[in-house]
């Protein structure tokens, strides 16, 4: 740890980082590498801990004095402008993130992604401290290739799928499809964020995660989530192995996906947090453009996956087909592919993402296999009520 210095040969001081949702999946990985390899201290505000308490506690930890946790709620608790004066830097990774819930809890995920951020926002801008702010890649919604005849030569150019932060529209569906109300709160604030830049000198970076994956990351559905909960594919497509069910895929699973190791995501944002000269006033796409995916080869390749790392052998049935309106309700949309371009991230910053989609997947099975698999031999064994 002694002598850090960054991109620019200059000695890394410690700072003060508020870090608001801490205590999730992305949170619990970055507070692990800033306690581990770094000196600064983190704030870490959240409403529960389960996933960093193995940081917290015990007290004689080496890190102890470096890492505070504070239950709270940024909706409306008065602490929180305190914790960002207190702090250098403020992260901010609070948010509903679920698809299910973005066209049947519409306003939770408006209210999550633009209004609860405000505050956020507006005390880094009045009291002159530096803002990372956790956007998404839903931003970009649809790509112009998909409005393109499915024949046409033009769909496999890369100008019409490969997304830019500084060049590529953002196309949404009708209102009437709810699922968009997620992208189009988040665009909203990444808008506000950059214009309170521009007109009151904020210090920002907004970070566009392409589908980061690992261990802790979402939920599975009655182990520790809520029995009827539906997660991102990923966790979707874990618990169905993990139960012996097969995996679902909605219209087909043709859509297409890239996906990136969360400890290689996380080397960007230590990246962002240690070059303010060079992170500052950008927006950076987070992703692997070289771990592309179709849904259905995704399916396929998780089968093959969890056969290695539980011993299992495969299902007769691996897959089964499910309408969109089936499987996540009315006033469900989708983008079709979702590829990032890395050249802004590449110069400024130097990053680029080294796990392959094989490995990825290893690692977050395996840790999934291990922590859930006796969970749910367990609840598959208690007597139902008749």
């Amino acid at each position: 740890m002694a002598g850090r210095v960054d991109l620019d040969g200059k000695p890394i001081k410690p700072i003060t980082i508020c870090m608001i949702g801490a205590g999730g999946f992305i949170g619990s990985h970055l507070c692990e590498k800033l306690m581990s390899e770094t000196q600064h201290k983190v704030l870490a505000v959240d409403v529960y801990n389960d996933k960093i308490k193995h940081l917290l506690e015990p007290a004689s930890l080496p890190w102890a004095d470096r890492i505070q946790f504070h239950r709270l709620n940024i909706k409306n608790d008065s602490r929180l402008e305190g914790l960002i004066k207190m702090a250098d830097l403020t992260v901010n990774l609070a948010a509903i993130c679920t698809p299910a819930d973005y066209n049947t809890r519409p306003l939770d995920t408006i209210y999550s992604n633009f209004i609860d951020a405000l505050p956020v926002v507006k005390y880094c801008s009045e009291n002159g401290k530096r803002l990372i702010h956790f956007s998404t890649c839903e931003v970009y919604g649809k790509t112009i290739g998909c409005f393109l005849p499915k024949d046409s030569p033009l769909r496999q150019d890369p100008a019409y799928y490969v997304l830019k932060e500084d060049a590529s529209p953002c196309i949404f569906g009708p209102i009437e499809k709810q699922r968009w109300s997620y992208a189009c709160a988040k665009q909203l604030i990444e808008r506000l964020i950059y214009a309170e830049g521009a007109e009151n000198g904020l210090e920002f970076t907004i970070v566009r995660p392409f589908n980061w994956i690992g261990p802790r990351m979402d939920f599975i559905p009655g182990i520790d989530g809520p029995s009827e909960g539906v997660p991102r594919v990923l966790a979707c497509f874990s618990n169905n192995l993990l139960r012996r069910e097969p995996l679902k895929l909605v219209d087909g699973g043709q859509s297409q996906r890239t996906f990136v190791y969360i400890k290689d995501a996380i080397e960007a944002v230590v990246l962002m947090i240690e070059n303010p000269a060079r992170a500052n006033g950008h927006i950076f796409n987070v992703g692997n453009p070289n771990n592309e995916v179709t849904v259905r080869q995704l399916a396929e390749m998780m089968t093959q996956v969890y056969s290695k790392v539980s011993g299992e052998v495969s299902s007769e049935t691996p897959t089964i087909d499910v309408s969109s309106k089936e499987f996540y309700g009315e006033g469900y949309d989708d983008s079709d592919k979702r590829i990032p371009d890395m050249t802004i991230i590449n110069r400024q910053l130097g990053w680029n993402p080294k796990t392959s989609l094989w490995d990825l997947l290893e690692c977050t099975l395996t840790y999934q296999h291990r922590t859930y698999a006796e969970a749910i031999k367990q609840s598959m064994s208690k007597p139902t009520a008749n």
